[in-house]
């Protein structure tokens, strides 16, 4: 075909079908979209979106996850028999678990598109991680549950049928309502939730029997209300959901059976014991004094202890002289303040590996400088006649402030490596 053929076939109007025929290769459904041929690229596209729309889901259910990967199978099944005629998602939000529990629902979500998850790099609390997980839905109704099979599945559908009802905002799952049972607790953690119970009812209403649990679901536009005056701290969403927000939640409490953990070890220690009183400081003064400044003055003064020990052991028995025992003992005490802080007060943030030796590194260069600060406004203060106690009490708020926010963007902050 000569050039001059090419150009009178490219010019030479064409009589196209005025409807065109569309297969989508998923569904194989034929769709017949009639349009003027100057709009068949518009239509085509909508036909498109339209036949692979997914229908909205009505509940998601948020499940934080650490060291889970022998249970999300099984939750995954439980949720789909007690879910039948509900549309709902599996959200799983991973804190980078070792055993590779991300993989795990990974391979699910390949089976079922109901189920995704939000694998977390660098931050770790249950909390943090159910605030995260909600915010990635768009469900109307969001459950919160754990991965271990303690929380009875089958419960969930009564929750959605109450609040759909409307005049709720939340309904939850109750050990210690009537029909309530905690299982095969011993006496021991029984007694510590019944604590932790009457403790928490300093921030929320006494009425709610359960504030402990971890098993509820909440309407969407509730969440959101408060979702800007969350803590996000330690284990305890509950509490932080009822303390939290302008507005008291109406709820009601459900009772169901706490069973038996299914696979895997238990996540309760010592930390979640301090991670909930960091969470009560937060909702009780937390508008005013941050509860991780509350945490990092603590392990100060313990700090200060250490100092006064450890010097006392040095110098008094005449090991070294009083100027050398003060160097070394101000250097043992960031190594232990440093260690603890690591240890609970960023604990969502914890260092380890190379990136501990740079944190304590940078963290003890942070505290020298606040010593000198120390000193020079104390002394500053004292030559002005204000009395050497007021002083230094000055001066040690002057160094505790800067530790504190210095060290929190420096060493806990900023992650590099």
């Amino acid at each position: 075909m000569t050039p001059l053929q090419t150009a009178e076939l490219a010019s030479t109007p064409t009589d196209w079908p005025s409807t065109t025929t569309m297969v989508d290769p998923a569904t194989a459904d034929t769709a017949r979209i009639s349009a003027p041929v100057s709009a068949v690229g518009s239509t085509v596209a909508s036909a498109v979106n339209a036949d692979r729309a997914i229908p909205a889901r009505e509940l998601s259910i948020v499940v934080p996850t650490f060291n889970e990967s022998a249970n999300v199978g099984e939750l995954t099944r439980r949720l789909s028999e007690a879910l039948r005629g509900i549309a709902w998602e599996l959200v799983f939000v991973d804190d980078d678990s070792p055993d590779r529990t991300a993989e795990s629902v990974r391979r699910l979500a390949e089976q079922d598109a109901r189920v995704r998850v939000i694998q977390r790099i660098g931050r770790r609390g249950l909390s943090s991680a159910c605030v995260e997980g909600v915010l990635a839905t768009s469900a109307p109704f969001v459950a919160v549950m754990d991965a271990d099979l303690q929380h009875d599945e089958r419960l969930l559908p009564a929750m959605l049928q109450t609040l759909r009802r409307g005049g709720l905002d939340i309904a939850i799952g109750s050990r210690y309502v009537d029909g309530g049972q905690i299982g095969e607790w011993d006496e021991q953690r029984a007694t510590i939730s019944r604590l932790a119970t009457r403790v928490s009812h300093a921030v929320v209403p006494a009425a709610l029997k359960d504030p402990m649990s971890g098993f509820f679901m909440i309407r969407r536009e509730a969440f959101m209300d408060r979702v800007h005056s969350l803590s996000a701290l330690g284990f305890k969403i509950l509490v932080d959901l009822f303390a939290s927000g302008t507005q008291p939640l109406r709820f009601i409490e459900l009772p169901y059976a706490f069973r038996a953990r299914h696979a895997g070890q238990s996540k309760l220690d010592s930390h979640v014991a301090w991670d909930y009183g960091m969470l009560l400081i937060d909702k009780l003064i937390g508008r005013w004094i941050p509860a991780r400044f509350v945490s990092f003055g603590l392990i100060g003064s313990a700090g200060v202890i250490v100092h006064m020990a450890v010097l006392a052991a040095l110098f008094k028995p005449g090991f070294v002289s009083f100027q050398l025992g003060q160097a070394l003992v101000a250097a043992v005490a960031m190594v232990f303040n440093f260690f603890v802080n690591n240890l609970l007060t960023y604990r969502d943030q914890r260092l380890r590996g190379a990136r501990l030796l740079r944190g304590l590194a940078s963290f003890m260069l942070v505290c020298s400088v606040g010593a000198v600060a120390n000193v020079g406004v104390a002394q500053f203060l004292f030559s002005h006649e204000q009395g050497w106690v007021p002083a230094a009490l000055i001066g040690i708020v002057v160094a505790a402030v800067w530790n504190f926010a210095t060290s929190s963007f420096y060493t806990w902050g900023r992650r590099s490596g």
